[in-house]
């Protein structure tokens, strides 16, 4: 079943994936025809804000700290006010682990008060957030407000069923 255990184990697997990309985002020297240099440079596109829901919040939590760090940007991610702990936890893990202080910052709160600061703010260049529509709909507001920064969203109500002729239509339902 799901629970707390398989929020484990899924999150182990998903931050070993994005750390083997850690060395492998890298530039290319592109050929051209003529007297002609062309390359491509991948950068960190720099601090980024990110804001988890309540469900999985461990792997919630590794779906979006994974994917930054292994490109180089420095992380502030606001947990649910509903499962600060586990987060809080893994924030003392990465201390423990030597990450240089600033490169992930954890903070815990209501998402109309710290939520909406990480929206705004402006030295977060991209936000992430994974939640209902309607905030998401807010995140897009207060990202344009501010400085413009690029918005990533996940949003519910996105789980979509397919129900054949033959199917049992009561069953489906209570899918």
């Amino acid at each position: 079943g799901y629970g707390s255990e398989t929020d484990l184990q899924l999150s182990i697997k998903c931050l070993r994936y994005y750390a083997g990309w850690a060395d492998k985002i890298q530039g290319k020297t592109v050929p051209l025809e003529g007297n002609f240099l062309c390359y491509t440079l991948h950068e960190a596109i720099g601090p980024v804000g990110q804001i988890i829901p309540w469900n999985f919040p461990l792997l919630m939590l590794a779906w979006k700290l994974g994917p930054a760090l292994a490109a180089g940007c420095t992380v502030v991610m606001k947990t649910s006010e509903k499962t600060p702990l586990s987060a809080l936890y893994v924030a003392h893990l990465i201390r423990e682990a030597g990450f240089p202080p600033g490169v992930v910052n954890i903070l815990s709160g209501y998402g109309h008060t710290a939520g909406q600061a990480i929206a705004r703010h402006m030295d977060l260049v991209k936000v992430a957030f994974t939640g209902s529509t309607g905030v998401g709909k807010q995140l897009l507001k207060y990202a344009a407000e501010s400085n413009l920064k690029r918005v990533t969203l996940e949003l519910g109500g996105k789980s979509p069923l397919i129900v054949l002729e033959d199917a049992d239509v009561e069953e489906a339902v209570n899918i």
